[in-house]
């Protein structure tokens, strides 16, 4: 009897202990809940918010995390506010001694000092024995290539979320969700492999950045796209910013312009229109246009900057960049196959690319002769330069057009790809862009040995609603080899410095000779030999 009375003793004890261990548990957990900061338990913690390494194609590092740390306080262990504040403000000097005083008499339990630390500064802080604060490793983006890389890579914010460029573009493919899940540590993530070869991405970028003080452009930008797989090799936009300084990349004038702008191309346009007109019109190098007379449109005149004033072929049409000509080449397809034509080729729709910043292109609510007549020399719609590129390599390559990415293509056996037009129309295209180079407007981009073929655009900027005459948006597309182009090389600048009160800088003085140099510098590492 004595013996079951002290088993149930036993018994009662044990779940006695059971019921003082969860209680003990609950009421921490409530206490947690309700009583303790959120961020108090958060430094606490070892959250991981890695991100992947970010590759160009040969291996090198484009955005990698590093190690940095955030310095907090917990102002009611703080006995001497003013000893506080002067020795931390002696070692990071940009927290003033007002802003510290202030944040340190706060009556929360947890306040935030600095973000991103480097090792460096908490040792000499930790070294400084201040009561009251403490510090919380977490990482921070680092940018090997700076500026150079800026319009592809993008940025992170102070929190490690990606707010622009291929990092936001990651965010969104579930990088953002192992995030909040925990689940983003190390270990996580391959590294991203970028199509882009820095190597090349120096030299467009030192050229870009060189032409922006020389021809006192508001802007400049370029593209250097794989035809033949659709890979862009470099892209640079210019004025840039440092993505380690995130205030600079609000400011508005360091727009992607190669990707999230959409202008009027101007006469680069006229690579499609004499396509469609071999396309779809059968024309051919002897197809006679009249461009004696200039053509009226309402109360304006179609005209060519440099008239012949005669019949003209096709030819001729495209190395004179005939506005009028290029005008009834347009005609004799038809407005709704024109337009039907520019959809196709993707002019007229956003383009699909890894970054977030892309423009949609603009167009006339409804097409008309007169839309049909000024669209054929790139004037009346707006489009993108790098949609412009992707274009122009579609009929270069034997008429296939090949969807553009930023990360570099496993396998080039099931591309996405498009023709848009015939070999017999792509053949008579690089022709006309080899002659352009040797005798036409592109002849400063021509460079001994690798066949470049090009065609400029010049296209008048639209300030307060009407054409600046003097007030240019220079393009200049360059490809080669031109027997079988493999690059198209797409620069633009934008708003050059006029030459006069009434003339402005052309794209055959300016994008042109750009190219040329920009080409000279690069093709090498395209494994191109002359």
């Amino acid at each position: 009897m004595i013996r079951n009375r002290s088993y149930k003793n036993r018994i009662a004890l044990v779940i006695s202990l059971f019921i003082a261990v969860y209680a003990t548990i609950f009421s921490r957990l409530v206490y947690y809940g309700t009583i303790e900061s959120p961020e108090k338990r958060f430094v606490s913690q070892q959250v991981s918010v890695n991100r992947p390494q970010i590759l160009d194609r040969n291996g090198k590092i484009l955005a990698m995390d590093i190690k940095a740390y955030s310095l907090y306080a917990e102002p009611r262990r703080i006995t001497d506010i003013d000893e506080v504040a002067e020795k931390v403000n002696r070692i990071i000097p940009q927290l003033s001694l007002k802003t510290l005083y202030d944040r340190l008499s706060s009556p929360s339990d947890f306040i935030w000092l600095a973000r991103q630390l480097t090792p460096a500064v908490k040792n000499k802080l930790m070294m400084a024995g201040i009561p009251g604060i403490g510090f919380r490793p977490e990482l921070k983006r680092f940018y090997p290539a700076g500026r150079t890389t800026s319009h592809i890579i993008g940025l992170t914010n102070i929190d490690n979320s990606g707010v622009a460029g291929l990092e936001k573009w990651l965010d969104g493919q579930g990088i953002a969700d192992l995030r909040n899940a925990g689940l983003a540590n190390a270990e996580s993530f391959a590294p991203i492999v970028t199509s882009i070869d820095i190597r090349v991405q120096h030299v467009l970028h030192h050229e870009l950045s060189r032409a922006l003080v020389e021809y006192g452009a508001a802007g400049v930008g370029g593209v250097i796209l794989d035809i033949k797989s659709g890979e862009i090799i470099a892209l640079a936009s210019l004025p840039d910013f440092d993505p380690h300084f995130p205030t600079e990349a609000h400011l508005p004038d360091r727009l992607n312009r190669v990707t999230a702008s959409a202008s009027e191309m101007g006469s680069i346009i006229k690579t499609f229109t004499t396509a469609m007109a071999v396309e779809f019109a059968g024309a051919d190098l002897t197809t006679i246009y009249d461009a004696t007379n200039p053509i009226r449109v309402g109360n304006q005149f179609v005209r060519d900057y440099f008239g012949k004033k005669r019949p003209l072929t096709l030819e001729e049409v495209f190395l004179y960049s005939s506005n009028i000509g290029s005008a009834h080449e347009a005609l004799s397809v038809g407005v709704e196959a024109h337009r039907g034509f520019l959809l196709e080729t993707g002019l007229l729709k956003r383009l699909q690319l890894e970054l977030p910043e892309i423009a949609k292109p603009m167009e006339p609510r409804n097409w008309t002769p007169p839309t049909s007549i000024t669209a054929a020399f790139g004037h009346g719609f707006a489009t993108t330069p790098l949609q412009t590129a992707v274009g122009i390599g579609g009929v270069l390559n034997n008429g296939i057009l090949v969807a553009p990415t930023l990360l570099k293509r496993a396998s080039l056996d099931e591309l996405p790809a498009t023709r848009i037009v015939s070999e017999k129309a792509s053949a008579i295209l690089r022709h006309l862009y080899r002659l352009s180079a040797v005798k036409g407007s592109g002849r400063r981009a021509n460079i001994a040995g690798l066949r470049v073929g090009g065609k400029t655009g010049t296209a008048e900027k639209v300030i307060d609603g009407r054409y600046a005459k003097n007030r240019n948006f220079n393009v200049f597309a360059a490809a080669m080899p031109m027997d079988d182009p493999a690059f198209v090389y797409l620069i633009i600048v934008d708003d050059p410095a006029p030459k006069s009160e009434t003339r402005g800088q052309t794209a055959g003085l300016t994008a042109a000779p750009l190219a040329g140099e920009i080409i000279r510098k690069t093709f090498s590492f395209l494994n191109l030999t002359p």
